[in-house]
C-alpha cells in the first residue's frame, strides 16, 4: 500500500479503478483477520481498541491508494482540486478526502454499532462466544471497509477523463 505522503495519481480508468479495490480489499481482509483473532481473546474491551485502531490506519491507506488522501488532493491545480471536492460531495464519501482520526472512526463504528454491541454480549460465553465475537468483528471491518472502498470508486470514475471523440 502507497504511504499517505506518496503521490499516488486517481486511478484513470474502469480497470485501473478495480484494481485499486481489489488490492484494498486483499488489505481489508488481512487486517480484519488479525482483528478477528484479537477479538477472539477473552479480555472486555482489546476488541474495541483493536477495531478502532485498524480502521484509523486502514481508511486512510484505502484513501490513498485511490489518490484521495487529504495530502494528495492538496497537491493537485486548484481546478482539479476543486473538480476532486465536488465528486466527493456527490458521491457522499464521509471520509474520502479527509483526515481520518478516532473520533470519526468512533461515528463511523456505529453504523455497524448492533454487531459491535452482540459481540460484546457474546463474550460472556465460553469458546462458542469468543468464535461469535470474531465473526462480527470480520464482518463489521469489512462492511466499513467496503462502504469505503465503494465510496473512493465513486469518486474516481467521476473524476475519469471521457475520451477524446473521434474525428471523421
Amino acid at each position: 500500500m502507497a504511504a499517505a505522503t506518496d503521490w499516488v495519481v486517481v486511478p484513470g480508468n474502469e480497470a485501473d479503478i478495480e484494481a485499486v479495490a481489489r488490492r484494498c480489499r486483499r488489505l481489508v481482509t488481512k487486517r480484519a483477520l488479525v482483528a478477528a483473532g484479537v477479538a477472539a481473546v477473552p479480555i472486555p474491551g482489546i476488541d474495541w481498541i483493536t477495531d478502532v485502531g485498524t480502521l484509523v490506519k486502514l481508511l486512510p491507506e484505502i484513501n490513498a491508494e485511490f489518490g484521495l488522501s487529504a495530502e494528495q488532493i492538496e497537491r493537485l491545480a486548484p481546478d482539479r482540486r476543486l473538480v476532486v471536492y465536488k465528486a466527493i460531495s456527490v458521491g457522499g464519501g464521509m471520509i474520502v478526502g479527509r483526515l481520518v482520526t478516532r473520533d470519526v472512526v468512533l461515528r463511523i463504528i456505529r453504523t455497524v454499532g448492533l454487531r459491535l454491541t452482540t459481540k460484546q454480549a457474546a463474550k460472556v460465553v465460553p469458546v462458542a462466544g469468543q468464535a461469535v465475537s470474531a465473526a462480527l468483528t470480520f464482518s463489521a471491518l469489512k462492511i466499513v471497509c467496503e462502504q469505503h472502498i465503494r465510496q473512493c470508486m465513486a469518486v474516481a470514475r467521476q473524476l475519469q477523463l471521457p475520451a477524446p471523440a473521434e474525428v471523421v
